[in-house]
């Protein structure tokens, strides 16, 4: 092990006094975001496919590259400077000493496959620039975790057998895949409709609720809001909300078990998303089924379930999804995860579907899973992502594979740099596979 860090070590001294190579298409230097440190160097460009991208490197390199697919699937056109917000989240991988790369993807919408493969040019792009890292890690935040999941089952090591990474970074993971994953949207978008009857409204165009939209349709935000806020008074105060109203929220929230604050959030996913998975992806054709389930938790399921709309999903609009999305749990490399207990986004519960995938696979040796006691999705605190890049290094270059109590007690560690913001780890929680 010392003899294979000495020479990995010689490797980086001697790449870090190479010139940088030629830029990628378009490349250019730009100034960083402030919340990065002082002196650290930004790139960004567009790759062969046309994704963006930006590259930071800071000053104390320690010669780590962590490559970042980000969330979503964003269904805005991309733009040059998107992959900004994702640097700024997790700005504390450049603060630690990491140098950072991030692809938007070359199109907006669905396509975990298209992902997995713009992350890996990104990984290309970056090495180029900057010279061969010590160690690169993959990261992925919430459906970028499907991403960074997808990507390391596909493309961990090269033909030739040689790693593209050494370790994977799961956080607020969206790792059921894509058949496992959306299921409940479709189950909120009947259900929302058998109570609320105005996404359609009747003298509007019908179109099966699995459908997101029709083809050609268009539904602004804000419009989905004023539709929900009709149905439920979701934007006013308990007190000032019709019977009717209070009713039709409380049932909806009760039969879908969608937390109240992101309600429209996963609405809006079952809209424009879906749109985009059936039209682009599937042919138009359905992936979703509830056409057995029984829906319970409201005032009166029976009526519910008389009147609910139903929808059998197809076969070959299954099998494409999941050929795209899911996971087999085919995994070569250490792999830690983190995750908020009361995630309102992207449930807990999917977890629990990934620990099962690969340990069927018979790799949870590879696997470790930490959980917080937060109800945040998009950003837990910071230095819990120092604890966890950081055990990662060690289990790569030890050979220690963390516990949960360890990733813990180097957060303590890495709290004073940040603020002192809390460590919310929790050792004793495991979740369970949905409807368990």
């Amino acid at each position: 092990m010392y003899f294979r860090t000495l020479l990995a070590s010689v490797a980086f001294a001697a790449v870090m006094s190479l010139p940088a190579a030629l830029p990628a298409l378009g490349q250019e230097k730009k100034d960083c975001p402030a919340s990065l440190p002082r002196g650290t160097e930004c790139f960004a460009g567009a790759d062969e496919n046309g994704a963006f991208y930006w590259i930071a490197r800071p000053e104390n390199w320690n010669g780590i590259l962590v490559v970042h697919s980000h969330g979503g699937p964003r269904t805005a056109k991309p733009k040059p400077d998107d992959p900004v917000e994702d640097l700024e989240r997790f700005a504390v991988t450049v603060q630690e000493g990491y140098a950072w790369a991030g692809s938007n993807y070359r199109r907006e919408g669905y396509g975990v496959r298209m992902a997995a493969e713009d992350t890996g040019n990104v990984r290309k792009i970056a090495r180029k620039l900057l010279g061969e890292p010590r160690l690169t890690l993959l990261h992925g935040q919430s459906w970028g975790g499907n991403v960074a999941a997808k990507a390391a089952e596909l493309h961990a090591l090269d033909a030739d057998g040689r790693k593209n990474y050494d370790g994977v970074v799961l956080t607020s993971g969206v790792l059921g895949g894509g058949t496992g994953s959306y299921g409940f949207r479709a189950d909120l978008r009947a259900v929302y409709q058998y109570y609320c009857r105005n996404h359609p409204r009747p003298e509007e165009t019908q179109y099966p609720v699995w459908q997101g939209l029709p083809k050609d349709g268009r539904m602004p935000r804000a419009e989905l809001e004023k539709r929900v806020d009709e149905c439920t008074g979701i934007s006013l105060a308990q007190d000032r909300r019709s019977p009717e109203q209070a009713r039709n929220l409380a049932n909806i929230l009760a039969v879908t078990r969608v937390p109240e604050s992101n309600l429209v959030a996963h609405l809006a996913w079952a809209t424009n998303l879906f749109q985009d998975i059936v039209w682009r992806r599937l042919d138009g054709k359905n992936p979703f089924d509830n056409s057995k389930t029984v829906y319970s938790g409201s005032d009166d399921d029976a009526a519910l379930n008389r009147g609910v709309e139903r929808f059998a999903a197809d076969a070959e609009a299954r099998r494409l999804l999941a050929y795209d999305a899911d996971l087999t749990g085919a995994i070569a490399l250490p792999t830690i995860s983190m995750h908020a207990k009361n995630d309102p986004t992207a449930f807990v519960e999917l977890e629990a579907q990934y620990r099962e995938t690969v340990a069927k696979a018979g790799n949870a040796d590879l696997l470790v899973q930490t959980f917080t006691d937060e109800n945040q999705h998009s950003k837990l605190s910071t230095p819990q992502y120092a604890a966890i890049f950081s055990a990662m290094v060690e289990w790569i270059d030890k050979g220690n594979r963390p516990t949960r109590a360890s990733v813990a007690d180097g957060c303590k560690a890495a709290s004073a740099r940040y603020g002192n913001e809390p460590c919310r780890f929790i050792m004793d929680f495991e979740p369970r596979v949905a409807g368990e």
